[in-house]
């Protein structure tokens, strides 16, 4: 794989110079030429890619891909010798017909080939040897254009140039492994004797595709943004060869661009996740889509070849990290039972985004053609590549700031506030790694009725369907109930802010550990009455200690896990404690500091309005109960907003058993009320 990548992306390399060069010099058609080489590579798979998987599968893998891999290495042989533009895009789209049926044999052999548990590491082994080796072959392209003249005169033949030695290496790395594939004679069994009769056509998967996304928010922007990131992709690709040429560079200089944009997408999938941890994906993707298109901008606004470099391996670093937080966002915002269907739908609109962009970005170079402005004494010259470029940058900007306003899960928080936070290391704790399951908090101050819409919201849940866990702070533990009677009996005494802050601390990080995420693993939806804001609220600013501090200490106690949805049930001071029959050692407290406890709240809650929900308490009880009802069930993950592949709402179990009863009990009704009618 390493060997026949390497010799592919050379191939690749070879084939965009030698368009070029069959142009004779017109800049219309070098264009278009270059753009033909991608087009025939990427519109076999528009059409032939679901079928070709089918058919990989009737045949024995080994021999398949082994016939695949010399018939390519042929062709790669015959492109030289041609040395004609038919032959050159007849010869791309025969290769890319076989890598089609090569490509699935391959993935289905790998499991044969591992141990079970060894199954992930090969993969993402195979994911280096596709992509890793590039930037390999664009240094020795490089290397090739410069030195083709004295490795000719080391050979008993000549070669020709540089174009056409890439071309022989790649034939024979396909060779190599035609030779590789054979040897492994007893690790690959026969595929599969039929095909899977779910295996649609393109235009179906993108109907059945588009329909599972419609309706998400979420997966509209990020689709949209994916689409953006390719059609800029696409302009780039498709023009790279004429922009270096227009910048005064050669083939070398092409190999260096083409290499530093994959260099830049390589450390962008390897780190970019790593160094923005603490972003949430939902920003980070719209974010780094709208800064590659920045700096794609600045690619056709520098007309140097070493800043064009330079922006290209940034630009690949953003775009690497647009492209792994797209796909990673897929596989987790995208219920398991439409998953499938919308990763073909996005797979096929990026192929078919691709194709049409690599035809039309041509056409908008070539109508520019090559101007020469005379301003004074300075000369400035734009051509038709630099100014399609310019266009897929602000496309691409646009798109992404699209993309990030769609998706970003903490609306009234600027970005530079988040950037502002990570540098101070607090990000990651606000926007934590989702769970499995959904946890729901309600806040407020004494007397609001809490304990009472937490129980009702959890009657309506589990009459949904779902697992409840119903809990509370301090108390929901063994040890919990031992801590709230030191915290809130009057026995106690006097307590010092940080001693009681610290004590709150601790009930919750056990709670968490031994409570709540057993729950949220299991899928369960947990609800508590009380979380860490009421210690921010009362440890902070009730007893007037700094919130922030308050907020690092249940962080770290809790492990920064944060409620999917936080109910802040807002009522008047003096309203909520003439409620209150008899106080606690905190009730006990003068109103204005219930009064700072409070604001607490509705500031924590006015400054991430994603998160947080304000109902007003001096509603009765039904009303309350119906809006938090309505806006708990804005929750997508909840288990009544799903729906199957048919567009059918899912039911757990429990849902499932309660509505057959009923539809029997309505069916048996109709039946006798017939019988009545017709008696």
């Amino acid at each position: 794989m390493v060997f026949s990548s390497l010799g592919d992306w050379l191939g690749l390399l070879a084939t965009t110079a030698l368009a070029q060069s069959l142009s004779g010099g017109s800049y219309a058609t070098a264009n278009f030429a270059i753009a033909g080489v991608f087009i025939a590579r990427l519109l076999p798979a528009v059409f032939l890619g679901p079928i070709a998987g089918v058919i990989a599968d009737r045949f024995d893998r080994r021999k398949l891909m082994f016939t695949v891999d010399i018939l390519r290495a042929a062709l790669y042989v015959s492109i030289p010798i041609v040395h004609t533009y038919f032959w050159l895009y007849a010869a791309m789209i025969l290769v890319e017909c076989l890598t089609l049926f090569w490509s699935p044999a391959k993935e289905a052999s790998v499991p044969n080939l591992v141990p079970k548990e060894k199954l992930e590491s090969a993969n993402q082994v195979s994911l280096l040897a596709a992509y890793g080796t590039a930037p390999i072959a664009a240094i020795l392209f490089s290397l090739l254009t410069l030195f083709a003249d004295g490795l000719n005169s080391l050979l008993p033949i000549s070669l020709g140039d540089s174009v056409n030695i890439a071309l022989y290496v790649n034939a024979a790395s396909f060779a190599f492994a035609a030779w590789t594939v054979w040897g492994l004679k007893d690790a690959m069994p026969k595929g599969a004797a039929s095909a899977k009769a779910k295996d649609e056509g393109v235009g179906k998967s993108l109907l059945q595709g588009w329909k599972s996304v419609k309706g998400s928010k979420i997966i509209r922007g990020l689709i949209i943004g994916m689409v953006g990131a390719f059609s800029a992709a696409g302009a780039v690709i498709g023009l790279a060869r004429t922009f270096v040429g227009d910048l005064g560079g050669g083939d070398a200089a092409y190999g260096v661009l083409f290499g530093a944009v994959f260099t830049g997408l390589a450390a962008g999938i390897a780190f970019g996740p790593k160094v923005f941890a603490q972003f949430s994906r939902r920003r980070l993707f719209g974010a780094s889509l709208a800064t590659a298109g920045f700096f794609l901008v600045l690619l056709a606004l520098i007309p140097s070849i070493e800043l064009a470099i330079l922006m290209v391996i940034i630009l690949g670093a953003f775009s690497g990290i647009c492209w792994v937080t797209g796909f990673t966002m897929l596989g987790m915002e995208v219920h398991d039972e439409v998953r499938g269907r919308t990763f073909a739908f996005v797979q096929s609109l990026i192929r078919i985004t691709l194709v049409a962009v690599l035809a039309i970005s041509p056409l908008i170079a070539a109508a520019f053609g090559q101007h020469t402005y005379r301003v004074q004494n300075v000369e400035f010259s734009f051509n038709g590549a630099q100014i399609t470029i310019l266009i897929a940058g602000l496309i691409a900007a646009i798109i992404g700031s699209i993309s990030y306003h769609q998706m970003k899960d903490r609306p009234n928080v600027s970005l530079w506030s988040d950037v502002l936070n990570a540098l101070k290391g607090e990000l990651g704790s606000i926007t934590g790694a989702p769970t499995k399951g959904i946890f729901i908090a309600f806040e407020g101050g004494e007397g609001t009725g809490k304990s009472t819409q937490s129980k009702l919201l959890a009657t309506w849940l589990e009459e949904e369907g779902e697992h409840i866990l119903l809990t509370r702070e301090p108390g929901g533990t063994s040890l919990g109930k031992d801590l709230r009677k030191i915290l809130l009996a009057h026995e106690t005494g006097e307590i010092s802010p940080r001693a009681e802050a610290l004590l709150y601390a601790a009930d919750r990080a056990h709670h968490v550990h031994s409570v709540i995420r057993p729950a949220l693993a299991k899928g369960e939806v947990v609800i508590t009455d009380r979380y860490f804001d009421s210690s921010i609220a009362y440890q902070g600013a009730g007893r007037v200690l700094s919130p922030g501090e308050v907020a690092r200490i249940s962080r770290w106690a809790t492990e920064s896990l944060f409620p999917t949805l936080t109910i802040v049930i807002d009522l008047p001071v003096e309203t909520s404690l003439a409620r209150l029959k008899s106080r606690d050692r905190l009730e006990s407290e003068a109103n204005d500091f219930h009064e700072r406890v409070r604001q607490e709240f509705l500031q924590i809650a006015r400054l991430d309005p994603e998160r947080y929900y304000i109902v007003d308490g001096k509603q009765s009880i039904e009303k309350i109960h119906k809006a938090v009802v309505n806006r708990v069930g804005e929750i997508p993950t909840l288990m009544r907003n799903q729906k199957d592949e048919h567009g059918n709402r899912l039911l757990k179990p429990v849902r499932r058993a309660r509505k057959a009863v009923k539809d029997q009990v309505a069916k048996t009704k109709k039946k006798t009320h017939k019988k009545s009618v017709k008696k």
